[in-house]
């Protein structure tokens, strides 16, 4: 009735806006801010379906339930790979490497060319050593992660000279990554050329940023929810 679907509207608006502020909380890891939004957004939903099959008791036990499933979808991004990431923002500072989570819940570290590698080169530079002793520290001992390295150039040249440089790049940081105990078998790598551009190529900025290579690093799906 009437009654019911306002007091459902409302419940649905309630456990939005509280899961807003849980997950805004700065306090809060980055893990926890995602639990916390899929468990509002699990109730909400849970709380929608819920009301429209049983009424006002469907839509209590429908808030439960979703928020609970809400929770775990939630919380893919493990704890480990939470202080990853945070151990790799610490090592690139000031190296102009980004370190992000993307949304299939991997991470990603972006290396300006001129933050690893000479014009023209496919030898790591000592900085880009640093950083990749950080990102092997600890993988020996979590045999199910897998990295992947792309390599990447700009425009400039032809693609005789971009796709091997950008292909013998990415071999150059799994090289290096074997040499600190990360076995080879588990990382994958490939040069895009100049086919992936992240921005334009036509300005100096934008010829700088295509010139990269990205490390990613995955956790499989019955290791991330623990």
């Amino acid at each position: 009735n009437k009654g019911n679907n306002m007091k459902l509207r409302h419940t649905a608006i309630a456990l939005t806006a509280a899961a807003v502020l849980l997950a805004g909380c700065e306090n809060m890891s980055q893990r926890e801010q995602d639990t916390a939004k899929g468990a509002g957004i699990g109730a909400v939903g849970g709380a929608v379906l819920g009301g429209l099959i049983g009424g006002k008791k469907g839509a209590v036990a429908g808030a439960a339930i979703g928020g609970v499933g809400g929770a775990i979808a939630g919380n893919v991004w493990s704890k480990k790979m939470e202080e990853k990431r945070l151990a790799m923002e610490q090592a690139t500072k000031g190296t102009g490497i980004d370190v992000v989570r993307t949304p299939d819940n991997q991470l990603k570290l972006n290396i300006p060319s001129d933050s690893g590698f000479a014009v023209g080169s496919a030898a790591v530079q000592p900085q880009l050593r640093t950083v990749l002793d950080s990102f092997s520290s600890g993988l020996a001992s979590e045999p199910g992660w897998v990295v992947t390295v792309v390599g990447h150039t700009d425009s400039t040249g032809s693609d005789a000279i971009n796709e091997p440089l950008s292909v013998n790049r990415a071999n150059s940081v799994r090289d290096y990554l074997a040499s600190r105990g990360v076995q080879p078998a588990r990382i994958a790598t490939s040069g895009m050329g100049s086919r992936a551009p992240i921005a334009d190529n036509g300005t100096t900025t934008g010829r700088s940023a295509n010139r990269r290579v990205e490390i990613f690093l995955r956790e499989p799906e019955t290791q991330a929810k623990s």
